[in-house]
């Protein structure tokens, strides 16, 4: 009697036209986000990803996806700022301030607005990318510590709101002028956070969890 031989079952992978065009429609999304807002219309998104509405709607069935999917990318931007900061083998405060200025040029400001929106703050992927970046931040600051480069009192919340507040505002024309001034304000904060401290800071340091409550990064 013969034993029937399994059938193969073929795993179906997303063809590579259609992964450039999801990247596209991302890109696009954040790109817009940042200069008119959450609220831009879809289609303006497909023109300028360059895709039909048609492949919007197919990626991302309603905003609140796209959104999500916007915040997550940028999270994970960042989160890849850290881990290059961290491979890094020299100063590692240098390392810090690195990571500090690639996290402004990733526009997280933005999110703010787009994580109050209507979607699930507590998706599965939003907490799974928030983690993460914590985690690795934490690990960057932790290392600047232990070199007695980093004063002891500012935490992972404190860095991130900074960074959050000093970058560009997410929407508005007449914020653009303030692209220029963003890494040089960056700089001056970065050299507040050197030890020796010069100051007692008020309050104590902030946490990530800290910031949900309103603009969760």
């Amino acid at each position: 009697m013969q034993t029937a031989t399994p059938v193969q079952r073929k795993v179906t992978r997303p063809r590579a036209d259609a992964l450039r065009n999801r990247e596209r429609i991302v890109t696009a999304a954040r790109e817009m986000f940042v200069e008119l807002g959450p609220d831009v219309p879809l289609d303006d998104i497909a023109r300028r990803a360059g895709v039909g509405n048609a492949t919007v709607y197919r990626n991302f069935p309603d905003r609140d996806a796209l959104v999500r999917e916007v915040v997550c990318s940028v999270m994970d931007r960042t989160g890849e700022a850290a881990k290059r900061a961290l491979a890094e083998t020299g100063d590692a405060f240098e390392a810090l301030e690195r990571f500090v200025h690639a996290s402004a040029d990733e526009r997280i400001s933005a999110l703010c607005p787009m994580v109050a929106s209507t979607f699930d703050k507590h998706h599965p992927d939003l907490e799974a990318a928030r983690e993460r970046v914590e985690q690795l931040v934490e690990e960057l600051m932790d290392r600047a510590r232990a070199a007695g480069q980093l004063r002891t009192d500012v935490g992972v919340g404190d860095l991130m709101v900074a960074v959050a507040q000093l970058s560009r505002p997410p929407a508005g024309t007449g914020c653009l002028s303030h692209d220029r001034f963003v890494h040089r304000h960056l700089q001056l904060f970065l050299d507040g956070l050197r030890a020796p401290a010069r100051s007692t800071l008020p309050g104590t340091a902030a946490t990530m969890g800290d910031l949900r409550g309103g603009c969760a990064t």
